[in-house]
C-alpha cells in the first residue's frame, strides 16, 4: 500500500512501526458549532483509511481529539449567556449525531484539551527546559528560532514564513513567528493553575500532548485538511520533535479543499453549510458518497447538482443489492455455466478494488470497480433466471467492498409488509393469473399511493418502499 506523504511530497510504501498495529492521530473539531461540510471530508475519508487498514488485518488505534477550550467556544458561550463547558458538551453530543449518521466509526479515544491540562503543562515545561519555549508575563511562547527545521512540512524557510504568513505580532514575543503554548488568564474566561500563572493552553500544544499520551512519541499517520499544514501541523512537529528528540509522524496525510458552487466556502459569502443543514436536503448517506467519488487529495466542488448525482449513483448500488437479496430468496436452485464463470471472476473485482485502494486510497477508482460489478451482475439478472448461488456470491462480494468504504450503512429498509399490503399483492397476483388486467392495474395504483412499488420479475413480484 502506498500513501502520499506531505512531508516527502511523494507516494511511499506504507510500513507501520509495528507489524500488526497502526497508530493514527486525526485532528478533530473545535466544538462551538455543528461541523461543516469542509470538516466532514477528513472525517469521512480518513474513516475509510481506518476501515481499509482494519480490512487488511491491522489493529488500528485511532485517536481524534476535541478542542473544547478556544476563543470561538468562549465567544459562543458569551453570546448564549452560558459556560464554555456547556457549549463544548452540547456540540460534542451534536458531533456524534452527525458523525454516526455519516457512517463514521467511533475513534478508539476521544481526548479533550480540558481533560489533559496536566499533560499539557508537563509538555510545556519540557520545552522551557530545552530553551524551546519562554515565559512572557503569564503567557508562554514557542521559540521557533531554536528549532532549526521549522517549516519543513510546509516546505518554506523561516524567512519566507516570516514575510509571507499572516502572523500575530503580539507584544511580548521574541519573534513574530513564535506561537502561544499557554495563554494567561483574562477576566471571566476559563483558566487553570500553572507554573506561569492562571491560564489555558494554546491550540497547537494540545495535539502534541495528547498524541504522546495516547499513542507514544512517534506515530504512524497524522491526518487533517490541507489548511492545517501551516501553522497547526508545522507547530505540532516543532513541539513534539523538540520535546521528544525523535521523529513525530512518519506519514502526513492531508485532504483537498471543498469549494461551494465553484467558490471557496466562506461565511462572509453566505455559502457556508453545516453537515446538518446539507443532510436535511440531500441525506447523510449521499454526502458520504459524494466525498468518496473523488480522490481525497483533489479539490472537490459541492453543489446541489453533484449531490443529486451522488444520490443517483448510490441508488444504483442499493437497487443491485435489493435485487440480489430478492433472488437469494426466490431464485433458481440450478446454477448455469455462465453464472459459474461470473462467480469465479469475483476475485478479480476484489483484486482491482484493492489495487485502487492501495494506490493512495483511490476511492474514486474503487467505486468504479463496484459499479462494474453492479453492471455485470445486472446483465445476468436481466438475461437469465439467476440462481441463489449466484445471488449469494455476488451479494457477499458487493457487501464486502461497500463495507470497506462505509457505503450502504443506512440501508435498513423495512423488509416486512403489513397484512393489508400482503393481501393486496396476493389479490393482484390472482387478478394477473385470471388475466383481469384492469383489476391488477387498479391494485398496483393503490399500492403506489401507499408508497409500495411493484416490479414483475422472472422470480416473482419484487416490491420496494418509496
Amino acid at each position: 500500500m502506498k500513501l502520499y506523504n506531505t512531508k516527502t511530497m511523494k507516494k511511499e510504501e506504507f510500513i507501520p512501526l509495528e507489524d500488526n498495529k497502526v497508530k493514527i492521530y486525526a485532528c478533530g473539531p473545535t466544538v462551538y458549532n455543528y461541523f461543516h461540510i469542509g470538516n466532514a471530508r477528513p472525517f469521512i475519508v480518513f474513516d475509510v483509511l481506518r476501515r481499509y487498514l482494519e480490512y487488511k488485518g491491522y489493529e488500528v488505534i485511532y485517536v481524534q481529539n476535541f478542542t473544547d477550550i478556544d476563543d470561538k467556544i468562549i465567544n459562543r458561550a458569551n453570546e448564549e449567556k452560558t459556560t464554555s463547558e456547556e457549549i463544548a458538551k452540547k456540540y460534542i453530543e451534536e458531533y456524534f449525531i452527525d458523525a454516526h449518521n455519516l457512517g463514521i466509526k467511533d475513534a478508539t479515544f476521544y481526548p479533550k484539551a480540558t481533560e489533559n491540562i496536566a499533560e499539557i503543562i508537563a509538555f510545556i515545561s519540557e520545552l522551557i527546559e530545552k530553551s524551546l519555549a519562554y515565559q512572557s508575563g503569564n503567557d508562554v511562547y514557542y521559540r521557533t528560532t531554536n528549532f532549526p527545521n521549522y517549516g519543513k512540512l510546509s516546505k518554506q524557510p523561516m524567512e519566507e514564513l516570516q514575510s509571507g504568513a499572516r502572523v500575530d505580532v503580539t507584544e511580548g514575543k521574541e519573534n513574530p513567528m513564535d506561537f502561544a503554548l499557554w495563554k494567561g488568564a483574562k477576566p471571566d474566561e476559563p483558566s487553570w493553575d500553572s507554573p506561569w500563572g492562571k491560564g489555558r493552553p494554546g491550540w497547537h500544544i494540545e495535539c502534541s500532548a495528547m498524541s504522546r499520551r495516547y499513542l507514544g512519541k512517534t506515530i504512524d499517520i497524522h491526518t487533517g485538511g490541507q489548511d492545517l499544514i501551516f501553522p497547526h501541523h508545522e507547530n505540532e512537529i516543532a513541539q513534539s520533535e523538540g520535546a521528544n528528540g525523535c521523529e513525530y509522524v512518519r506519514y502526513w496525510l492531508h485532504n483537498g479543499f471543498i469549494n461551494v458552487d465553484s467558490t471557496k466556502m466562506s461565511k462572509s459569502l453566505g455559502n457556508f453549510f453545516t453537515v446538518r443543514e446539507a443532510a436535511e436536503v440531500y441525506g447523510y448517506e449521499n454526502i458520504r458518497m459524494f466525498m468518496l467519488m473523488s480522490h481525497y487529495r483533489s479539490p472537490i466542488n459541492y453543489s446541489g447538482e453533484i449531490l443529486i448525482q451522488a444520490k443517483s449513483a448510490l441508488e444504483r448500488i442499493k437497487t443491485a443489492k435489493s435485487s440480489l437479496e430478492f433472488i437469494l430468496t426466490n431464485g433458481s436452485d440450478k446454477i448455469r455455466e455462465s453464472e459459474k464463470a461470473f462467480i469465479d471472476n469475483l476475485t478479480d473485482y476484489k483484486q482491482r478494488f484493492n489495487k485502487a485502494m492501495d494506490d493512495d486510497l483511490n476511492t474514486a477508482d474503487a467505486i468504479a470497480v463496484i459499479f462494474e460489478l453492479v453492471r455485470e451482475s445486472n446483465i445476468i439478472i436481466a438475461e437469465l433466471n439467476p440462481s441463489k448461488a449466484f445471488a449469494k456470491a455476488t451479494l457477499d462480494k458487493l457487501i464486502e467492498l461497500t463495507d470497506i468504504l462505509g457505503l450502504l450503512y443506512a440501508d435498513t429498509e423495512e423488509k416486512s409488509l403489513d397484512d393489508e399490503v400482503k393481501a393486496l399483492i396476493e389479490a393482484r397476483n390472482t387478478a394477473r393469473a385470471e388475466k383481469n388486467w384492469q383489476e391488477a392495474d387498479t391494485i398496483r395504483d393503490k399500492l403506489n399511493q401507499m408508497g409500495i412499488t411493484l416490479e414483475d420479475t422472472p422470480q416473482g413480484v419484487k416490491w420496494s418502499r418509496d
